[in-house]
């Protein structure tokens, strides 16, 4: 896909740590297993077989966190879009209630690997908090909060003073805090899961984008724009929101929106103090969701959709800086320094999808805006999945492709959906 409009890089581009050195694959030759796309999730993957004695390559068209895992907004959030009530009625009981604790530990991977590996990271765990901005999202917050709860989760519903006083805004009625989120600093942390991956055996490779994947014998051979080859038993493919024609119909599975997000300039001392003054992450419950966070430097970010679209000018990000004022009036009339975007990939049923579609083949796609802590986790997963054998290992059962019906309207449909949630959504008031 086309880079986003050429503005200045994003926030996180400027603050990452240093990148480690993750050359082109220059010569052909063999890999245990052959990792496709340099997030989250295959960098997971990467590092947890690596652990394992299992030697990965990894191949990445960009660089590290190129896409989705670069330009996320760094928040760590537990579980799904599900809540765990419509994961027990979709997949009985026993899988459903292992689906939610697999969800609800997905942000307990990430803090987990970032000490366990001394990354260079700037991280912070205080909880997350999603805003209801209806009296109908108060009730669906009450009963999310009561099932985590049941679940063991530090999980507990704000009135509507907390919830003020927890975010700096009045514009919510109430709200529920899960105090397993978080935040991280996203490009670090895809950067430090390289790094931990490599000094477990992994190699990984840049700008090196794969352009066919070729069933031979009881294998798979690998093929890069340079030409090089690699032979392999076991490949792995999570591309996500980036996902071209690599492997045909995967990309008809998803809808790969854009989200759009903006910086503030440094907040003063007395500012940063009205604004999330916990330390808290937030989302809200809108269908278009709004979620924003302070980050290390001090800065406010604001995310939400965008234009379907690539962007470009700035004005792509006007409605979102907007917002910012609106929700705190504090800061009307403040500067922005960063704007950009990434894709995230959504599923119809709004689940990730585990697909092995050949012999040797498995595809991890579908992060739904939460890949962050769920993409570290599947990753883990599928090392297990690879070094064992045990479909059980998995969080979710492997299925078959289903394109999305009538998928090349997909931008028009999409756009026009777009629209009628902002309608429904209402504005901020």
């Amino acid at each position: 896909m086309a880079e986003p409009f050429p503005l200045a890089p994003s926030l996180w581009a400027t603050t990452a740590a240093p990148a480690p050195e993750t050359p082109p694959l220059v010569e052909s030759g063999r890999a245990d297993v052959v990792i496709v796309g340099g997030g989250f999730c295959g960098l997971s993957t990467a590092l947890h077989l690596a652990e394992r004695g299992i030697r990965p390559v990894v191949l990445e068209a960009h660089e590290i966190g190129f896409g989705g895992s670069g330009r996320n907004g760094g928040q760590v959030i537990p579980g799904l879009k599900h809540d765990p009530a419509d994961l027990i009625a979709r997949f009985g009981r026993e899988r459903g209630e292992r689906l939610a604790r697999f969800a609800g530990g997905t942000t307990d991977t990430v803090f987990d690997l970032i000490a366990r590996h001394g990354m260079d990271v700037p991280h912070r765990r205080e909880g997350w908090i999603q805003g209801a901005h209806t009296e109908a999202g108060l009730d669906d917050l009450a009963r999310r909060a009561r099932q985590w709860a049941d679940l063991g989760a530090p999980a507990r519903v704000l009135d509507k003073d907390e919830t003020d006083r927890l975010l700096g805004t009045d514009r919510y009625l109430g709200g529920w805090l899960d105090g397993r989120g978080g935040a991280i600093q996203p490009l670090s942390y895809a950067r430090g899961l390289a790094r931990a991956a490599l000094k477990a055996g992994a190699a990984i490779h840049g700008r090196s984008p794969v352009t066919a994947l070729d069933r031979t014998g009881s294998g798979w051979t690998v093929t890069t724009a340079q030409g090089t080859r690699l032979a392999t038993e076991r490949v792995v493919l999570c591309t996500n929101g980036y996902t071209g024609g690599l492997w045909p119909g995967l990309a008809q599975t998803v809808i790969a929106a854009n989200s759009f997000q903006v910086a503030t300039v440094p907040l003063s001392d007395n500012l940063r103090r009205s604004i999330l003054p916990e330390g808290h992450v937030s989302s809200d419950t809108r269908k278009l969701l709004l979620y924003f966070r302070l980050d290390h430097t001090g800065r406010l970010l604001m995310g939400g959709r965008g234009p379907f679209r690539e962007p470009r000018s700035p004005q792509d990000w006007a409605h979102l800086e907007r917002i910012v004022g609106k929700l705190f009036p504090q800061l009307d009339g403040i500067a922005f320094d960063h704007r950009w975007c990434g894709r995230v990939a959504i599923t119809r049923d709004y689940l990730p999808h585990l697909h092995e579609p050949a012999p040797g083949l498995l595809i991890d796609i579908g992060c739904q805006g939460r890949g962050v802590g769920l993409q570290s986790a599947m990753g883990r997963a599928i090392a297990t999945y690879i070094a064992t054998s045990d479909a059980d290992s998995l969080p979710l059962p492997l299925t078959q492709l289903r394109p999305l019906p009538l998928h090349p309207l997909h931008r028009l449909y999409v756009s026009a959906i777009i629209a009628w949630y902002r309608l429904s959504d209402g504005g901020i008031r």
